[in-house]
C-alpha cells in the first residue's frame, strides 16, 4: 500500500479542477512553491506523472485524469462530512467564497456582510467582484450572484433581493441646455456614459413600455467600467448614463442628477444567489442561505426596496 498524505491529494485535486497553482494554493492556504512540492513529492511516491507543467499553463496528464475521476468526488463527499460534522460542534465555520457582478456587490450584498459575519463569527467571507461570467466550481466559488436570465439550469437558486430597475441620468446642466428626451429613440442624438465588458461586449440600452421592448445604442462619449468614475462623468455634465436606479438614486435626491424616461424602465426581479446542488452543502454557505432567507423577510416587512 503506497503511504500518502489527506494534503496531498487535496493538493492535486485542488490544481487539477483550477489549472492553477496560484489559485490552487490561494484555496489550500500554503505557498504555491509548497503546494508544488507537495505534487511531486505524490508523483514520485506513485511513481508516474500526474500533472505537466509549463510556465504559462498546467496540464492534467491521462494518469492525473483517472486519479481526478475516482479521488475528486470522494475528497468532496470527505469535505463536507467534515465540515458538517465540525459544525455540530462550533457552529458554522471556514471560508465562504462568492462571486458576484459589481452591482449586486455594491446594492445586495454589502448591506448583508456586517450582519451575517456578527452573526457567524466563525466564518471567513470572501466576495469577489466580477461581471464575467465564471464557472464557479471550477474557479473554486462556494456559491455565485447572477441575474436569472443567466442562471444555469443544474443550479440551485435563492432569491437574494427584491426587484431593482435601471434609471438614465444625465445633470441638471446638461438637461436644461440640450433638452429632456421623451423616448428612448431620442439618445441617440446625445452623447452617452456606456460600459464595455471584459468580453469587449458593449450591451444596448433596453427599454420597455406596455409590453413594447426598444434597444438603442446610444454614441459613447465615455466608455467606463469603473463606476465612480461613470457617476463622477455623469454629475460633471459629459451626457447620460443609464445604469442601477440604486446607484445614483442619492444624486436623484440630492439634486446631483436628473432621472428622464422613468416611465421606460419598469422593475426587474433581483439577482439569485446560486450554488451547484449537494445533499449536504458546507455549513458556512447553508448559514448564508438561511441568512439572505431571514434578510429577505425582514425587507418584506418594512417595505424596503432597491
Amino acid at each position: 500500500m503506497i503511504d500518502f498524505d489527506y494534503r496531498d491529494l487535496a493538493a492535486f485535486v485542488a490544481v487539477a479542477r483550477t489549472r492553477n497553482f496560484r489559485r490552487a494554493a490561494r484555496e489550500q492556504g500554503v505557498s504555491t512553491s509548497s503546494l508544488s512540492q507537495r505534487l511531486r513529492d505524490l508523483e514520485e511516491r506513485l511513481g508516474v506523472r500526474l500533472l505537466n507543467r509549463t510556465t504559462r499553463s498546467v496540464a492534467v496528464t491521462e494518469a492525473g485524469e483517472m486519479l481526478l475521476a475516482r479521488v475528486g468526488p470522494a475528497m468532496t463527499e470527505v469535505n463536507e462530512a467534515l465540515e458538517r460534522v465540525r459544525g455540530l460542534r462550533e457552529g458554522p465555520s471556514g471560508r465562504l467564497r462568492i462571486n458576484a457582478p459589481p452591482p449586486a456587490v455594491d446594492l445586495v450584498l454589502a448591506p448583508m456582510v456586517g450582519s451575517f459575519l456578527r452573526a457567524y463569527p466563525k466564518i471567513d467571507l470572501e466576495i469577489v467582484a466580477e461581471s464575467t461570467f465564471v464557472d464557479i466550481v471550477d474557479a473554486g466559488f462556494d456559491a455565485g450572484v447572477r441575474y436569472g436570465e443567466h442562471l444555469a439550469q443544474d443550479m440551485i437558486a435563492v432569491a437574494l433581493g427584491p426587484p431593482q430597475r435601471y434609471a438614465v441620468v444625465a445633470s441638471p446642466q446638461y438637461v436644461a441646455q440640450h433638452g429632456t428626451p421623451t423616448e428612448p429613440n431620442d439618445l441617440l442624438d446625445h452623447p452617452a456614459i456606456r460600459t464595455r465588458f471584459g468580453s469587449g461586449t458593449m450591451l444596448d440600452w433596453e427599454f420597455e413600455r406596455a409590453g413594447r421592448i426598444v434597444k438603442v445604442s446610444p454614441p459613447a462619449r465615455l466608455t467606463a467600467v469603473y463606476q465612480p468614475l461613470a457617476l463622477r462623468a455623469a454629475i460633471d455634465g459629459v451626457g447620460f448614463w443609464m445604469t442601477f436606479e440604486g446607484w445614483v438614486r442619492e444624486a436623484v435626491k440630492s439634486g446631483a442628477l436628473v432621472s428622464v424616461l422613468e416611465e421606460w424602465c419598469p422593475p426587474f426581479p433581483g439577482p439569485f444567489l446560486y450554488y451547484p446542488s449537494r445533499r449536504q452543502p458546507p455549513p458556512a454557505l447553508a448559514a448564508f442561505v438561511a441568512f439572505v432567507g431571514e434578510w429577505r423577510k425582514q425587507e418584506r416587512r418594512s417595505g424596503k426596496s432597491q
